[in-house]
């Protein structure tokens, strides 16, 4: 009985050891919850909250009515919240396929030893300053860029590919391809690092299993390098996806908050800052916000479904 004791007592006091050091991660725990819950827990109550409500500003005077599910009905019921939603998919659509594309190449090559790419460094960092740069900045130039009299118009008319300067702003397909592109230029360096390092981590041993196997570099491409890939190329779409939602500046500044030519480029954002400015219906913008959050849901959702069904496939 006596040993029994002394041997249990040396794993009682460890347990206690241990749970006396796991207590230390729950205290670094609490600033990450206090800032989660001040600043996202309670914003997205207070939101969900005033959509079912009619409050705007009149003077410094805050004027406040139940309205019930209405705000969501005027807002399906004008169509216009679906236009804006195909405008800003299109706009993504321009700007994610090159980006995913380009991404996996350049991943490709900068991850592959035997190409002894020089100066692989310089280039990475490079294709990654884009991103480093401000959207406004980014769109302000492109806004300079491809104006009537700016260097874009003068360099083709020069070429004679036009006889006079193209007027870009009042061409929805060069409007929305001018966004697209400013995405792709800005976000396709980050996608390129996170492919790359995703990558790097595939055993090499599988590649050469498979050209023992007499496979090519396409065959180990696409049955290797893509199936091992697919977590990290989930985490690109999902998060390029809610970033696609959310576009706002660059459309914003490149047509003036105007969504030229004819709102074709007026994304759901700029639509859901419409809603505050000058009037301030934060009613219609809470429910237009709750409606955005449930479409992000829904879309991830079927992207987790569609990477899962794909996988069991496999």
């Amino acid at each position: 009985m006596q040993e029994q004791t002394t041997t249990g007592t040396p794993a009682i006091q460890k347990n206690k050891n241990v749970r006396k050091h796991n207590r230390w991660g729950y205290y670094f725990l609490i600033p990450f919850f206090v800032v989660y819950v001040v600043f996202q827990l309670v914003p997205l109550a207070s939101t969900i909250y005033y959509s079912f409500y009619e409050k705007y500003r009149v003077g410094l005077m805050y004027i406040e009515n139940y309205a019930g599910f209405q705000n969501y009905i005027d807002l399906i019921k004008g169509g216009l919240v679906f236009d804006y939603m195909k405008n800003t998919a299109i706009m993504w659509i321009l700007g994610f396929i090159p980006q995913i594309l380009v991404s996996l190449l350049l991943g490709a090559w900068f991850s592959d030893n035997r190409l002894k790419l020089r100066a692989a460094g310089f280039y990475k960092v490079v294709i990654y300053l884009p991103n480093i740069i401000m959207a406004s900045a980014f769109a302000k130039l492109f806004q300079t860029m491809f104006a009537l009299t700016g260097p874009v118009n003068q360099i083709l008319t020069n070429i004679y590919v036009f006889a006079e300067p193209f007027k870009f702003d009042t061409s929805a397909l060069a409007e929305r391809s001018l966004i697209g592109f400013m995405n792709f230029l800005m976000w396709f360096g980050n996608t390129t690092i996170l492919l790359m390092a995703g990558m790097m981590g595939i055993d090499t041993s599988l590649f050469e299993a498979a050209e023992v196997d007499g496979a090519n570099s396409t065959q180990k491409f696409w049955k290797i390098t893509i199936p091992l890939l697919r977590p990290i190329l989930l985490f690109v779409v999902i998060t390029s996806l809610i970033g696609g939602i959310q576009m706002f500046d660059v459309p914003q500044i490149l047509t003036k908050s105007q969504g030229n030519p004819n709102k074709t480029t007026l994304s759901i954002i700029m639509y859901l800052n419409r809603n505050l400015t000058p009037a301030r219906n934060y009613g219609v913008a809470g429910a237009l916000s709750v409606m955005l959050f449930i479409v992000t849901a829904i879309l991830s959702l079927i992207v987790f479904k569609v990477s899962g069904n794909s996988k069991k496939v496999k």
